[in-house]
């Protein structure tokens, strides 16, 4: 699933290309996402410029001004800018046409994503409980701490709670976890303030990383232009079960949390 590294790099792809650009038509090829593409989509948008792409969590916001659409990725989605002439493939849903000719396409294998409009994001039902985000001064030791205090779930399944911090998918909350030393199965409420000072700037490492090497492509992931992205190259313990541990040598384990798996280092990570 496309996560907030591949989401912000879509992102920052998308924005110099279309910043300013005029809306002239959206095509709906397959309306039947996760939620359906409402019916006028392109009656709100249409001849609208442009202002901006932001991204709250994994969802992006793209300001047309008074309206906003809310674009989300689901689990197997990509935005990419297409030539004008290329033809639409089976799992490609909706197109945006824009005045400089360029084409932005949704292509979306699960169907699992939304194409969205609001005229008040940050009060959309979506948008409103979501923690957040991390890379922000208000993500803190002493916030996450006082999250843990009142959660005895696994640490790794509080820090990808959305309503606690936003975009940390498994990939990056196993990482983390491995940089700040804490094994995914402890308690949060155990957390010391000392260790979510370390997870905290664990965190903000690792999702910094993996947007600079573009994301992590496991399946369906591809950036705007069509590239994959790289940080799974350079996974310290993810989907490395049985492999020695880069920083001390100790086999990586695997163990399953909330149908998900975990990585860890047994030494490293106590």
């Amino acid at each position: 699933m496309p996560e907030l590294p591949e989401v912000e790099t879509t992102r920052l792809g998308l924005l110099p290309r279309l910043r300013h650009r005029t809306l002239n038509r959206i095509v709906v090829r397959n309306p039947r996402l996760r939620w359906p593409v409402p019916d006028d989509l392109e009656a709100r948008l249409g001849g609208l410029t442009l202002k901006g792409i932001a991204r709250r969590g994994k969802y992006l916001l793209f300001d047309f001004g008074a309206v906003a659409q809310i674009v989300h990725l689901g689990m197997s989605g990509s935005l990419r800018l297409v030539g004008p002439e290329e033809p639409a493939a089976l799992h490609d849903h909706v197109d945006w046409l824009f005045d400089d000719g360029s084409t932005l396409r949704l292509r979306d294998p699960r169907r699992f994503g939304a194409v969205l409009w609001t005229g008040n994001p940050a009060q959309h039902p979506l948008l409103i409980h979501l923690g957040p985000e991390p890379l922000t001064p208000e993500f803190d030791a002493a916030y996450l701490h006082a999250q843990c205090q009142r959660r005895s779930a696994a640490i790794k399944q509080v820090i990808m709670d959305a309503q606690v911090v936003v975009g940390v998918g498994n990939i990056y909350a196993s990482e983390s976890l491995f940089h700040a030393g804490i094994r995914p199965a402890t308690a949060a409420r155990r957390l010391s303030r000392p260790a979510c000072a370390r997870l905290t700037a664990a965190i903000k490492q690792v999702l910094t990383a993996a947007i600079a090497a573009g994301g992590s492509s496991l399946r369906d992931y591809v950036a705007s232009d069509g590239e994959l992205g790289y940080f799974q190259l350079q996974t310290r313990v993810y989907n490395r079960e049985g492999l020695p541990c880069k920083a001390c040598g100790t086999p990586i384990r695997r163990i399953a949390q909330g149908q998900r798996a975990s990585f860890y280092c047994p030494a490293c990570q106590r």
